[in-house]
Protein backbone atom coordinates (compact mmCIF):
# COMPACT_ATOMS: atom_id res chain seq x y z
CA UNK A 1 0.00 0.00 0.00
CA UNK A 2 2.61 2.29 1.09
CA UNK A 3 4.14 1.63 -2.73
CA UNK A 4 1.77 2.34 -4.44
CA UNK A 5 0.71 5.64 -2.58
CA UNK A 6 4.95 6.63 -2.76
CA UNK A 7 4.21 5.86 -6.92
CA UNK A 8 1.30 8.18 -7.22
CA UNK A 9 1.85 10.89 -4.86
CA UNK A 10 5.57 11.30 -5.09
CA UNK A 11 7.93 8.84 -8.16
CA UNK A 12 6.73 8.35 -10.64
CA UNK A 13 2.80 10.29 -9.95
CA UNK A 14 2.30 13.41 -8.95
CA UNK A 15 5.05 15.44 -7.75
CA UNK A 16 7.32 14.00 -10.74
CA UNK A 17 5.12 14.74 -13.38
CA UNK A 18 4.17 18.19 -11.54
CA UNK A 19 8.14 19.43 -11.84
CA UNK A 20 8.79 17.94 -14.75
CA UNK A 21 5.29 19.46 -17.11
CA UNK A 22 6.51 22.75 -15.06
CA UNK A 23 10.76 22.20 -16.97
CA UNK A 24 8.73 21.57 -19.79
CA UNK A 25 6.23 24.55 -20.23
CA UNK A 26 9.41 26.87 -19.07
CA UNK A 27 11.13 25.71 -22.14
CA UNK A 28 8.34 25.88 -24.25
CA UNK A 29 8.10 29.61 -23.41
CA UNK A 30 11.82 30.33 -23.76
CA UNK A 31 11.99 28.89 -26.98
CA UNK A 32 9.07 30.84 -28.30
CA UNK A 33 10.10 33.64 -26.76
CA UNK A 34 14.03 33.50 -28.43
CA UNK A 35 12.66 31.85 -31.76
CA UNK A 36 10.48 35.98 -31.34
CA UNK A 37 13.99 37.54 -30.39
CA UNK A 38 12.95 38.05 -26.86
CA UNK A 39 14.70 36.66 -23.25
CA UNK A 40 11.69 34.87 -22.26
CA UNK A 41 10.97 34.11 -18.30
CA UNK A 42 13.39 32.37 -16.05
CA UNK A 43 13.17 28.51 -15.01
CA UNK A 44 11.40 29.32 -12.25
CA UNK A 45 8.12 31.29 -13.70
CA UNK A 46 5.65 29.19 -14.35
CA UNK A 47 6.40 27.64 -10.65
CA UNK A 48 6.13 31.49 -9.44
CA UNK A 49 3.03 31.25 -11.65
CA UNK A 50 1.47 28.56 -10.03
CA UNK A 51 2.33 29.91 -6.48
CA UNK A 52 0.31 33.19 -7.26
CA UNK A 53 -2.43 31.84 -8.66
CA UNK A 54 -2.75 29.20 -5.66
CA UNK A 55 -2.58 32.90 -2.91
CA UNK A 56 -6.12 34.11 -4.77
CA UNK A 57 -9.13 34.28 -4.13
CA UNK A 58 -11.78 31.66 -5.41
CA UNK A 59 -14.33 33.13 -6.65
CA UNK A 60 -18.19 30.95 -7.65
CA UNK A 61 -20.28 32.20 -10.01
CA UNK A 62 -23.58 32.51 -8.67
CA UNK A 63 -26.02 30.07 -9.59
CA UNK A 64 -23.72 27.48 -10.76
CA UNK A 65 -23.23 23.56 -9.42
CA UNK A 66 -20.25 23.76 -6.19
CA UNK A 67 -19.31 20.39 -6.82
CA UNK A 68 -18.98 20.26 -10.55
CA UNK A 69 -17.67 23.36 -10.71
CA UNK A 70 -14.53 23.16 -8.17
CA UNK A 71 -14.40 19.28 -9.12
CA UNK A 72 -13.65 19.44 -12.69
CA UNK A 73 -10.54 20.48 -11.93
CA UNK A 74 -8.98 17.79 -9.31
CA UNK A 75 -10.56 15.25 -12.04
CA UNK A 76 -8.59 15.94 -14.85
CA UNK A 77 -5.31 16.34 -12.39
CA UNK A 78 -6.37 12.78 -11.07
CA UNK A 79 -5.98 11.51 -15.07
CA UNK A 80 -2.84 12.86 -15.75
CA UNK A 81 -1.36 11.72 -12.48
CA UNK A 82 -2.24 8.47 -13.01
CA UNK A 83 -1.23 8.32 -16.36
CA UNK A 84 2.23 9.83 -15.36
CA UNK A 85 2.31 6.75 -12.93
CA UNK A 86 1.44 4.23 -15.57
CA UNK A 87 3.85 4.79 -18.07
CA UNK A 88 6.67 5.21 -16.29
CA UNK A 89 5.57 2.08 -13.71
CA UNK A 90 8.15 -0.96 -13.68
CA UNK A 91 5.53 -3.08 -12.98
CA UNK A 92 3.38 -2.51 -15.97
CA UNK A 93 -0.68 -4.53 -15.94
CA UNK A 94 -2.48 -6.47 -18.73
CA UNK A 95 -4.39 -3.75 -20.81
CA UNK A 96 -2.26 -0.88 -19.64
CA UNK A 97 -2.39 1.27 -22.74
CA UNK A 98 -5.95 0.89 -23.15
CA UNK A 99 -6.31 2.29 -19.26
CA UNK A 100 -3.73 5.31 -20.54
CA UNK A 101 -6.13 5.98 -23.71
CA UNK A 102 -9.49 6.07 -21.13
CA UNK A 103 -7.46 8.40 -18.72
CA UNK A 104 -6.05 10.40 -21.13
CA UNK A 105 -10.05 11.53 -21.58
CA UNK A 106 -10.15 13.28 -18.12
CA UNK A 107 -8.31 16.18 -18.20
CA UNK A 108 -10.49 17.21 -21.89
CA UNK A 109 -13.72 15.87 -19.93
CA UNK A 110 -12.42 18.18 -17.02
CA UNK A 111 -12.57 21.71 -19.29
CA UNK A 112 -16.22 20.27 -20.86
CA UNK A 113 -17.24 19.95 -17.37
CA UNK A 114 -16.00 23.16 -16.01
CA UNK A 115 -17.11 25.14 -18.93
CA UNK A 116 -19.96 23.93 -19.46
CA UNK A 117 -20.58 24.61 -15.16
CA UNK A 118 -19.53 27.91 -15.40
CA UNK A 119 -23.01 29.66 -16.94
CA UNK A 120 -21.09 32.05 -18.79
CA UNK A 121 -21.15 31.87 -22.94
CA UNK A 122 -17.83 32.19 -24.01
CA UNK A 123 -17.09 29.56 -21.38
CA UNK A 124 -20.26 27.35 -23.13
CA UNK A 125 -18.46 28.65 -26.56
CA UNK A 126 -15.05 26.85 -25.37
CA UNK A 127 -16.46 23.91 -23.58
CA UNK A 128 -18.08 23.22 -26.79
CA UNK A 129 -15.05 23.77 -29.26
CA UNK A 130 -13.20 21.12 -26.56
CA UNK A 131 -16.01 18.37 -26.93
CA UNK A 132 -16.01 18.47 -30.77
CA UNK A 133 -11.91 18.73 -30.90
CA UNK A 134 -12.23 15.96 -28.73
CA UNK A 135 -14.10 13.81 -31.48
CA UNK A 136 -11.67 14.86 -33.66
CA UNK A 137 -8.44 13.69 -32.42
CA UNK A 138 -9.38 11.05 -30.87
CA UNK A 139 -9.66 8.68 -34.39
CA UNK A 140 -6.75 9.01 -35.96
CA UNK A 141 -4.86 8.87 -32.11
CA UNK A 142 -6.62 5.53 -31.42
CA UNK A 143 -5.55 4.24 -34.74
CA UNK A 144 -2.07 5.32 -33.91
CA UNK A 145 -1.59 3.62 -31.31
CA UNK A 146 -3.66 0.82 -32.37
CA UNK A 147 -1.09 0.30 -35.78
CA UNK A 148 1.68 -0.31 -32.53
CA UNK A 149 -0.40 -2.89 -30.91
CA UNK A 150 -0.89 -4.42 -34.27
CA UNK A 151 2.87 -4.51 -34.81
CA UNK A 152 3.91 -6.05 -31.53
CA UNK A 153 0.55 -8.32 -30.96
CA UNK A 154 0.13 -6.36 -27.34
CA UNK A 155 -1.69 -3.81 -25.42
CA UNK A 156 0.90 -4.03 -22.24
CA UNK A 157 3.42 -0.95 -22.66
CA UNK A 158 6.12 -2.98 -21.16
CA UNK A 159 5.81 -5.43 -24.10
CA UNK A 160 5.47 -2.48 -26.20
CA UNK A 161 8.82 -1.21 -25.26
CA UNK A 162 10.61 -4.92 -25.29
CA UNK A 163 9.46 -5.55 -28.96
CA UNK A 164 11.01 -2.73 -29.51
CA UNK A 165 14.29 -3.07 -27.49
CA UNK A 166 14.55 -6.77 -29.61
CA UNK A 167 13.17 -5.55 -33.22
CA UNK A 168 14.12 -1.59 -33.71
CA UNK A 169 12.21 1.24 -32.40
CA UNK A 170 8.56 1.56 -34.10
CA UNK A 171 9.24 4.69 -35.70
CA UNK A 172 11.80 2.79 -37.98
CA UNK A 173 9.17 1.30 -39.95
CA UNK A 174 7.10 2.79 -42.18
CA UNK A 175 3.80 1.97 -40.75
CA UNK A 176 5.54 3.43 -37.25
CA UNK A 177 6.35 7.06 -38.88
CA UNK A 178 3.45 7.35 -40.52
CA UNK A 179 1.49 6.45 -37.28
CA UNK A 180 4.04 8.92 -34.90
CA UNK A 181 3.10 12.08 -37.53
CA UNK A 182 -0.77 11.00 -36.83
CA UNK A 183 -0.58 10.39 -32.85
CA UNK A 184 2.02 13.47 -32.51
CA UNK A 185 -0.83 15.87 -34.21
CA UNK A 186 -3.24 14.80 -31.96
CA UNK A 187 -0.93 15.03 -29.25
CA UNK A 188 -0.59 18.74 -29.98
CA UNK A 189 -4.53 18.67 -30.21
CA UNK A 190 -4.65 16.90 -26.71
CA UNK A 191 -2.24 20.47 -24.88
CA UNK A 192 -4.50 22.69 -26.41
CA UNK A 193 -1.45 24.21 -28.34
CA UNK A 194 -1.63 26.04 -31.60
CA UNK A 195 -2.67 25.73 -34.20
CA UNK A 196 -5.59 23.77 -32.02
CA UNK A 197 -5.69 26.29 -28.87
CA UNK A 198 -8.98 26.71 -30.37
CA UNK A 199 -11.10 26.53 -26.90
CA UNK A 200 -9.15 28.88 -25.03
CA UNK A 201 -8.21 31.31 -28.02
CA UNK A 202 -7.53 34.27 -26.12
CA UNK A 203 -8.32 36.94 -29.37
CA UNK A 204 -11.93 35.40 -29.58
CA UNK A 205 -13.23 33.34 -26.19
CA UNK A 206 -10.92 35.34 -23.53
CA UNK A 207 -9.72 32.44 -21.89
CA UNK A 208 -12.84 30.00 -23.10
CA UNK A 209 -13.78 27.34 -20.54
CA UNK A 210 -11.88 28.81 -17.79
CA UNK A 211 -12.58 32.23 -18.30
CA UNK A 212 -15.16 32.01 -15.04
CA UNK A 213 -11.72 30.52 -12.74
CA UNK A 214 -9.63 31.49 -9.93
CA UNK A 215 -7.30 30.76 -7.60
CA UNK A 216 -6.90 27.47 -6.82
CA UNK A 217 -9.01 25.78 -8.63
CA UNK A 218 -7.49 27.78 -11.98
CA UNK A 219 -4.16 27.03 -10.44
CA UNK A 220 -5.27 23.21 -10.99
CA UNK A 221 -6.30 23.58 -14.67
CA UNK A 222 -3.14 25.09 -15.35
CA UNK A 223 -0.99 22.11 -13.50
CA UNK A 224 -2.51 19.87 -15.35
CA UNK A 225 -1.87 21.72 -18.99
CA UNK A 226 1.74 21.53 -17.10
CA UNK A 227 2.00 18.08 -16.59
CA UNK A 228 0.32 16.96 -20.16
CA UNK A 229 3.21 18.80 -21.43
CA UNK A 230 5.50 15.92 -19.50
CA UNK A 231 3.49 13.03 -19.84
CA UNK A 232 1.93 13.18 -23.42
CA UNK A 233 5.66 13.55 -24.89
CA UNK A 234 6.64 11.07 -23.09
CA UNK A 235 3.72 8.52 -23.59
CA UNK A 236 5.07 9.02 -27.26
CA UNK A 237 8.55 8.72 -26.70
CA UNK A 238 7.70 5.55 -24.59
CA UNK A 239 5.16 3.89 -27.51
CA UNK A 240 7.25 4.52 -30.45
CA UNK A 241 10.79 5.51 -29.38
CA UNK A 242 11.38 2.27 -27.33
CA UNK A 243 11.02 2.83 -23.65
CA UNK A 244 11.14 5.85 -20.46
CA UNK A 245 13.53 3.73 -18.69
CA UNK A 246 17.09 3.70 -20.81
CA UNK A 247 19.48 6.48 -20.70
CA UNK A 248 17.92 7.83 -24.31
CA UNK A 249 14.73 8.72 -22.80
CA UNK A 250 15.50 11.85 -21.84
CA UNK A 251 16.50 13.03 -25.31
CA UNK A 252 13.79 10.97 -27.24
CA UNK A 253 11.15 13.49 -24.62
CA UNK A 254 13.05 16.32 -25.95
CA UNK A 255 12.89 15.28 -29.58
CA UNK A 256 9.11 15.17 -29.12
CA UNK A 257 8.41 18.59 -26.95
CA UNK A 258 10.74 20.39 -29.63
CA UNK A 259 8.76 18.95 -32.65
CA UNK A 260 5.46 20.22 -30.36
CA UNK A 261 7.00 23.57 -29.78
CA UNK A 262 8.31 24.32 -33.68
CA UNK A 263 4.87 22.98 -34.98
CA UNK A 264 3.15 25.86 -32.09
CA UNK A 265 5.24 28.04 -33.87
CA UNK A 266 5.09 28.15 -37.08
CA UNK A 267 1.19 27.42 -37.75
CA UNK A 268 -1.66 29.78 -37.39
CA UNK A 269 -4.95 28.95 -35.27
CA UNK A 270 -7.23 26.94 -37.40
CA UNK A 271 -11.01 27.43 -37.31
CA UNK A 272 -12.76 24.97 -35.62
CA UNK A 273 -14.19 23.64 -38.87
CA UNK A 274 -11.00 23.46 -40.53
CA UNK A 275 -9.38 21.65 -37.51
CA UNK A 276 -12.47 19.06 -37.85
CA UNK A 277 -11.67 18.56 -41.49
CA UNK A 278 -7.55 17.65 -40.90
CA UNK A 279 -8.45 15.28 -38.41
CA UNK A 280 -11.31 13.56 -39.73
CA UNK A 281 -9.17 13.62 -43.42
CA UNK A 282 -5.49 13.48 -43.54
CA UNK A 283 -4.34 12.93 -40.20
CA UNK A 284 -7.13 10.00 -39.92
CA UNK A 285 -6.27 8.81 -43.52
CA UNK A 286 -2.51 8.82 -42.43
CA UNK A 287 -3.16 7.02 -39.49
CA UNK A 288 -5.30 4.51 -41.53
CA UNK A 289 -2.67 3.99 -43.77
CA UNK A 290 -0.32 3.23 -41.12
CA UNK A 291 -2.70 0.57 -39.81
CA UNK A 292 -3.00 -0.71 -43.09
CA UNK A 293 1.03 -0.94 -43.89
CA UNK A 294 1.24 -2.32 -40.79
CA UNK A 295 -1.11 -5.41 -41.33
CA UNK A 296 0.76 -5.92 -44.61
CA UNK A 297 3.94 -5.95 -42.15
CA UNK A 298 5.17 -2.97 -43.07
Amino acid sequence: MMAMIFNFLIFPGFLFAAGAGLLATWLDRKVTARLQYRVGPPWFQPLADLAKLLGKEIIVPEGVSRSVFLGAPLFGLAGVTLVSAIIFSPAPFVGDLIVVIYLLMLPPLAVIFGGSASRNPLSAIGASREMKLVLAYELPFILALFTVVLKTHSIMIGEIVRYQNLSGLMIGSLSGLFAFAAALLAVQAKLGAVPFDLPEAEQELAAGPLLEYSGAPLAVFRLTRAMLYFVLPAFLAVIFMGGGLDPWFMLKYLIVLTLIILIKNTNPRLRIDHALRLFWGPVSGLAALAFILAWLGK
